[in-house]
């Protein structure tokens, strides 16, 4: 008996080892027939999903939160010398959210403006958006992320039938309900969550371009004591999740404020805070 079960044990761990060498073997051709993507291709698609995102969102009436936010987009890309096609809008929304799409596409909502309260915090958001858009992380994903599902139809065998995407999450559906181009880049990009590293690195990349831009650094650490106090408790702890914690990276901005202030006090324009958010 014993010896018959180590032969069944020998012919599993065999079977084992054939599905493994199949997977990979599959894994690899799929890597392989996946579309390639440069750039190019990709800030090609990322205007035309925010042409279908800017005609299909809410765009804010509030003049005086509009001309701030273009003063403080056109002052970060100049600081991230980075030759994007830079373009930014104001989406009437209570979400507190703010991105920057691979080529400069970018979008403020109008909820995170009051828990911003300063056009300095403004600058700081906005100058972490644009580092992740220069840094490459969103086209970085972006890629695999094609790719990963490229290689996950193939191995699963399945297609979608009919154009249809059945969602689990309000976001998806939030996202898939624009239809076209947007929904397909939207659930992609902007519904993927940034690692760790990602986060920290634009952080402090953001710090250094709102100093470039002229507005001081320091308010970017007291725009997480803002952001941890909208939250009110909802975030979870850092060990679980992909971002670090508010007071993590209000550490690591601390840390980096020598640098910071030094490329503030080289800017050719001091605007300190800015504007206050009313």
């Amino acid at each position: 008996m014993i010896f018959a079960s180590f032969l069944r044990y020998l012919s599993f761990m065999k079977t084992l080892r054939l599905i493994a060498l199949l997977m990979t073997s599959m894994l690899i051709s799929c890597s392989t027939l996946a579309p390639k993507v440069n750039e190019s291709d990709i800030n090609a698609e990322a205007a035309k999903a925010y042409a279908e995102i800017k005609a299909k969102s809410k765009i804010s009436t509030n003049k005086e939160w509009t001309a701030m936010v273009q003063r403080v987009a056109d002052r970060i890309a100049k600081a991230s010398g980075e030759n994007f096609q830079w373009e930014v809008v104001l989406i009437d929304s209570p979400e507190v959210n703010a991105w920057c799409m691979p080529g400069g596409k970018m979008a403020v909502y109008t909820g995170i403006m009051p828990v911003l309260k300063t056009e300095g915090a403004l600058a700081a958001v906005m100058g972490h958006e644009v580092a992740h858009a220069t840094l490459r992380h969103g086209m970085e994903g972006y890629i695999r992320a094609k790719q990963q599902s490229y290689a996950g139809i193939l191995i699963a065998g399945a297609t979608v039938v009919g154009g249809q995407l059945l969602c689990k999450t309000e976001e998806c559906r939030k996202w898939s309900a624009l239809g076209g181009v947007a929904a397909g880049f939207a659930l992609t990009f902007l519904e993927r969550k940034f690692s760790r590293g990602d986060e920290t690195s634009a952080d402090k990349k953001g710090q250094i371009y709102m100093a470039k831009a002229g507005y001081d650094p320091k308010e970017s650490l007291v725009l997480w004591d803002r952001m941890n106090a909208a939250k009110q408790g909802a975030a979870p702890p850092e060990f679980i999740s992909t971002h670090p914690s508010d007071q993590t990276r209000k550490n690591n901005l601390k840390s980096w404020l020598p640098e910071a202030e030094a490329a503030y006090a080289q800017s050719p324009s001091k605007y300190g805070l800015g504007a206050a958010i009313k």
